[in-house]
């Protein structure tokens, strides 16, 4: 584990995001309401939390963090009548701390666990599932400053460069 006992208590954030791809009739079910497990976007909501607060508890070498603020947004795709038949459920999930250490993990354990309750609850309905794209978005704080990511490129359409990337100095810094 590393000492992060010398460093400086501040303000920090991190939003990560996530995918899970599903067919047009899941995400229909969902939105009504009839899935064999009961409300499925609340439940992944709650469970993404829930996670979160316990990340220190399922990473080896993570410091178990007093979390201040975690916010889970779940966004179901507007299906009109010519929608494809394969849809994805975007995950965005933000928390926040005051400490000497950052939240990355924090954030994204919550929308990893969040998208693996999304499968679970609806396995019997849906084979095909597929989780993708959980990376960190963004982090604010810290000794090594603000960090943006650039856009999300599927595994599919990647070349072989390197992602891109943005790194903002620390805040009063320029």
């Amino acid at each position: 584990m590393v000492d992060v006992g010398a460093k400086a208590i501040s303000r920090r954030s991190a939003t990560a995001e996530g995918v899970i791809r599903l067919q047009r009739a899941t995400v229909l079910a969902i939105a009504k309401g009839q899935t064999p497990k009961g409300d499925v976007i609340a439940a992944a909501r709650l469970a993404g939390i829930m996670a979160a607060k316990r990340t220190g508890e399922l990473i080896p070498l993570c410091h178990p963090l007093p979390i201040e603020s975690v916010n889970i947004q779940i966004n179901l795709p507007k299906l009109g009548r010519f929608s494809a038949t394969l849809v994805e459920i975007r995950l965005r999930a933000t928390a926040t701390i005051t400490a000497k250490t950052g939240v990355e993990m924090e954030a994204l354990t919550a929308v990893s666990v969040a998208a693996l309750t999304i499968y679970d609850m609806c396995k019997a309905i849906d084979k095909t599932m597929r989780i993708d794209g959980i990376r960190l978005i963004e982090k604010t704080g810290g000794k090594s400053g603000d960090f943006v990511a650039g856009a999300f490129v599927p595994p599919s359409s990647q070349s072989a460069t390197a992602p891109t990337t943005r790194s903002k100095p620390p805040r009063g810094r320029k």
